[in-house]
This record gives structure tokens, C-alpha cells and sequence, in this order.
């Protein structure tokens, strides 16, 4: 069986912090590409109080074997108490793209 290519969802407080996490999880094999998205306004609870803020948004692709990995990296690197860490499962997608992905994720390429 293939590995699964898994769309990763998390958000940082800035868009400098969100470049150099992109950076350092494709430059450590945990993520084949990275999309920095534009700024977006967040609205949630938090502490018993509804909060909003801007937070700048990364779409991860990586694979099931790498996952936990790439997890820990986003744990560590970032800089809320509670990180929104999201993983879907690609269920189609170009098989040349995907083939792609699982190919930049392997640890020993």
C-alpha cells in the first residue's frame, strides 16, 4: 500500500514566522511544499472568552510515515500554548503530484 499524502493545516502569528517554519520543515524532508497563505482574521474561544486575531496560514503536504515527525517540528517551533495542528487525508489528486510529494518527504533522499 502507497503512503497517504496528507494536507497538514496549522496557523502562525505572523508571516515571518510562518516563512521560516515552511522553510525548515521542507529543508528537514517533513513537507514536500509549503503554501504561505495570506493573512486571515481567526475567531475562536479561548479561556472562557471569544478572541480574534490575524494569524498567517500554512498548507502542509507531507505523508502518513512522516506525520508524526512533522508534528513534533510544528510543536516545537511554535508559539501558541495550543497550535491548530489539522491532518486530511488526499483522497485524489494528480498521481504524478502525489508520487512527487511522497518522493520529498523520504528521509533517506
Amino acid at each position: 500500500m502507497t503512503d497517504t499524502v496528507l494536507l497538514v493545516l496549522t496557523n502562525l502569528p505572523d508571516a515571518t514566522r510562518a516563512n521560516t517554519l515552511a522553510a525548515h520543515l521542507v529543508d528537514q524532508r517533513l513537507a514536500a511544499c509549503v503554501n504561505v497563505l495570506a493573512p486571515a482574521t481567526s475567531v475562536y474561544r479561548w479561556a472562557g472568552a471569544v478572541e480574534t486575531a490575524t494569524e498567517t496560514p500554512l498548507l502542509i503536504k507531507t505523508t502518513t510515515a512522516r506525520y508524526a515527525a512533522l508534528e513534533a517540528a510544528i510543536r516545537a517551533a511554535h508559539p501558541y500554548e495550543l497550535p491548530e495542528i489539522v491532518a486530511v487525508p488526499v483522497a485524489a489528486g494528480l498521481p504524478d503530484y502525489l508520487d512527487w510529494v511522497r518522493a520529498e518527504v523520504r528521509p533517506d533522499a
